[in-house]
């Protein structure tokens, strides 16, 4: 191993420093002379030199200002001019030199002793640095080689030196300033070549994997060139195609360009591209091609990252449904409770925001994500406000709204959408309701839900289950598109009329809310502040033009219009107003004018609707024995029925029960109770029952075109019967629901909030209900509640008692 010499040679050099720049010795360096210390250090090295030697100078490195502790001893071979034309000198490395202390000279130069350092190499040479040697020089030709630099390959190849060799890789670009430093300061030749071997092998390993991304790089930037390449010429065949064809704008639009520029889903993007391969494989006369752009267009078109940040304003929301409806709480209470809900989840971080990492993993595992849309069924009669309610509530959330009519929908694919495969191929409504809206939460309104049917086409009802099901609607695949929707953002509105229409498992799968229409007080401020300025504008008058008074709305809704809703009101206005507006124009009524209850029967006549209690005592319908007044629930709301009752006369008719109306099975059974109940207990009820033995007895309920069914008339028909036989009225106002069992318990039945709405708007001030019914008053307006005497009763015999005259005021009975 070689080592440092004892032999030291005392110098006296001008220092002539190096900033960012190391030379070894045997290296041959060009110096700019421009620079004022360099130019100082080579004018100080002419001035000493003596006769025919050359100038030497001490190259010193210098990093950040602070000089190394070894430099090199350097000859200046020439001076004269660089390549640029500036002076400049040719210097030659030639031994190392050891920094001592400062000291004076000519010139402007810094001067310092130095000890030369000699270098002792082992000869002849152990086989390990020989093996080392060839290991460089190896290392440093496949270096070069790449490089193009044939000539220095030869050079290297012929040093034999270990000293010259390893300081030959000062020439390397890819060292750094202080890898130079240590190679200089490194007085032992082997140790030298060894750190010269480790530096050259790295850089060639990461030369290696550089060259391999490149030329990974390079592959893929090919492939697209070429694939570019080609996509013009086909571009360039098929437009020549076209003009040979006449029609030179037929060519097709770029939809592989559409596709990536858009921002879809991964999934959807990788189908719509398999397809835009299709597309330009297909022959311009196949029909294939114009299926596939149509598929195309309606992927491009759907909103698959676009959605609408909801309103979190929660009494900005109530306040806006306060506005736009009067009445309907509950309704108002459910939209008020899922806004307040999603605010809460979003204030504290429990939502997954669309985008997230969270997101995209619960997708990679198959679980999607569930979004918090709510699917509300707004079931109650027409005219109470269900469709407009969905604009209101879209409004109040900040969200995009559409309708989506089902009324007389039969056909499957109208929900699914269709198969590609067919002619004239669509995507069902819910995707159609989507893209409409532009967004994909919007609210959408599935408009008479309960008016769906079924054919040989399929079951609309059993489509819309998965879409109804918030835990499955995050998947939903439509047929046209066959690609996965998520729906489980947005919100569903259904709306019914008849609660038994719609299919149970559809049913199931939606959150109840009862819309069992408007008290009198309710129709006054809907007509005042909203039905009536609507009409004013279609009619063609201003707000100040004609006034309608609170007095006359209430005689609209109650007398002229008999409803749960309120467009028969509505009607009656704008009915009104034309009569007002005509009149003016033919010059009979100066505007401004004022409508009241008096003005009413001149305009549109007299009223169609007027209560019972109004009516004169002796035209009353219960004005004779036998005749009851019930309630029922129809597809249009609460309303109120009669029953009549009579007895044959034993000469002309036979024994028996004839019922008439129209009654459904359960209605008819419900007659048979009564009679049976009261054969039973007659005795005890002091009633002649004996009669039913000899003479026929006749049910009738009127408006016999109207089909009924249910058990709630079962105290109704067994009150006209008693009446009939005791000979006592059925007091006016008293109007009565309940089923009736054979031990004459009143047994529960439903609709008593739509029930005791028809009492109020019929006139009737006393309601007799099952006892446990009492739980249902809860729902009825208080409005209501203190205008009605209404007792719950769970026998017979109460009800008698309250519905039926006092004995000393009976009339004669219609038996005798």
């Amino acid at each position: 191993m070689a080592t440092e010499s004892t032999a030291f040679t005392s110098l006296t050099l001008p220092v002539l420093p190096l900033d960012d720049e190391v030379v070894l010795p045997g290296m041959v360096v060009p110096l700019d002379l421009t620079d004022a210390e360099v130019r100082a250090a080579v004018e100080a090295a002419q001035a000493a030199a003596r006769g025919g030697d050359k100038p030497r100078v001490l190259l010193v490195p210098r990093v950040d200002g602070t000089y190394a502790g070894v430099g090199a001893l350097g000859t200046v071979e020439q001076v004269g001019r660089l390549s640029d034309g500036d002076p400049g000198a040719l210097i030659r490395g030639v031994r190392r030199v050891r920094i001592g202390a400062g000291t004076t000279g000519p010139g402007a130069a810094l001067w310092v002793e130095g000890t030369a350092v000699e270098e002792i190499t082992p000869d002849p040479l152990p086989g390990a640095v020989t093996e080392l040697m060839k290991e460089y020089k190896a290392l440093a030709t496949s270096w070069l080689r790449k490089r193009g630099a044939w000539q220095v390959v030869d050079r290297v190849q012929q040093i034999d030196d270990v000293s010259q060799l390893a300081d030959n890789s000062g020439y390397s670009p890819f060292l750094t300033v202080a890898q130079r430093v240590e190679l200089l300061e490194t007085g032992d030749p082997v140790a030298r070549l060894r750190l010269a071997v480790k530096w050259l092998g790295e850089h060639l390993a990461e030369q290696d994997v550089a060259e391999s991304i490149a030329k990974d790089v390079q592959e893929g930037v090919d492939k697209q060139q070429r694939e570019f390449l080609l996509r013009r010429q086909l571009e360039a065949v098929r437009k020549e195609l076209a003009e040979l064809n006449g029609d030179p704008d037929s060519e097709s639009d770029d939809y592989r360009a559409r596709v990536e520029a858009a921002d879809l889903p991964e999934k959807v993007r990788e189908a719509a591209l398999k397809e835009v391969d299709k597309l330009e494989r297909a022959s311009d006369q196949s029909p294939e091609g114009g299926w596939i752009r149509t598929w195309l267009d309606t992927v491009l078109e759907m909103p698959w990252t676009r959605r609408t940040e909801d309103a979190y304003d929660i009494p900005g929301a109530r306040a806006v449904l306060d506005a736009d409806h009067a009445g309907l709480d509950d309704v108002k209470e459910r939209i008020t409770e899922y806004l307040a809900v999603r605010k809460r989840r979003a204030d504290r971080g429990l939502g997954v925001e669309w985008g997230s990492p969270l997101l995209e993993r619960s997708r990679e595992l198959g679980g999607g994500r569930r979004g918090d849309g709510a699917v509300l069924a707004l079931v109650g009669p027409p005219g109470v406000g269900k469709t407009s309610l969905g604009e209101s509530v879209a409004k109040a959330m900040g969200r995009e709204f559409v309708r989506v009519a089902l009324g007389g929908v039969r056909d499957e694919a109208e929900i699914r959408g269709h198969r590609r495969t067919y002619v004239g191929a669509l995507p069902g409504r819910v995707v159609r309701a989507i893209k409409e809206a532009g967004s994909m939460n919007p609210v959408v309104l599935l408009d008479e839900i309960d008016k769906v049917g079924s054919d040989y086409r399929g079951d609309p009802a059993a489509a819309l289950l998965e879409v109804l099901d918030p835990a499955q609607n995050h998947t939903f695949r439509d047929h046209y598109l066959e690609v996965e929707l998520d729906l489980s953002d947005v919100v569903f509105l259904a709306t019914a009329n008849v609660l038994e229409a719609i299919p149970q498992p559809l049913l199931d799968r939606m959150e109840l809310v009862r819309l069992d229409g408007y008290t009198e007080d309710e129709k006054v401020v809907i007509a005042r502040d909203h039905l009536l300025p609507r009409q004013l504008e279609r009619a063609g008058l201003e707000p100040g033009e004609v006034t309608v008074d609170d007095a006359a709305l209430r005689r609209l809704a109650g007398e002229y219009t008999r409803e749960a809703g309120v467009r028969s009101l509505e009607r009656s206005l704008a009915r009104l107003l034309r009569k007002v507006a005509a009149r003016h124009e033919l010059g009979e009524q100066e505007l401004p004018f004022t409508i009241g209850v008096d003005e009413l029967r001149p305009l549109i006549g007299r009223p169609y609707h007027t209560p019972e209690s109004a009516q004169d005592p002796a035209e009353r319908r219960t004005s004779v024995p036998g005749v009851a007044t019930g309630l029922a629930v129809t597809g249009a709301g609460g309303d109120v029925l009669f029953v009549e009752a009579s007895l044959a006369d034993p000469e002309t008719g036979g024994a028996g029960l004839t019922l008439t109306g129209q009654l459904g099975d359960v209605m008819k059974e419900s007659a048979r109770i009564a009679l049976s109940f009261l054969r039973s207990r007659g005795a005890e009820l002091e009633l002649p029952v004996g009669d039913f033995k000899e003479r026929g007895i006749h049910l009738h309920v009127p408006a016999g075109a109207v089909p009924k069914d249910g058990p709630s008339a079962g105290i109704t028909m067994t009150t006209a019967l008693a009446s009939l036989l005791s000979g006592r009225q059925v007091r006016p106002d008293v109007a009565m629901t309940g089923e009736v069992s054979l031990t004459g318990r009143v047994l529960p039945i439903g609709g008593v909030k739509q029930k005791l709405l028809a009492a109020h708007r019929a006139g009737i001030t006393t309601v007799i209900i099952p006892k446990r019914n009492e739980p249902d008053l809860d729902d009825v307006p208080a409005e209501v509640l203190e205008k009605l005497d209404v007792h719950p009763v769970s026998d017979v015999r109460q009800v008698l008692e309250l519905a039926l005259t006092p004995a000393a005021t009976a009339a004669v009975p219609v038996a005798a």
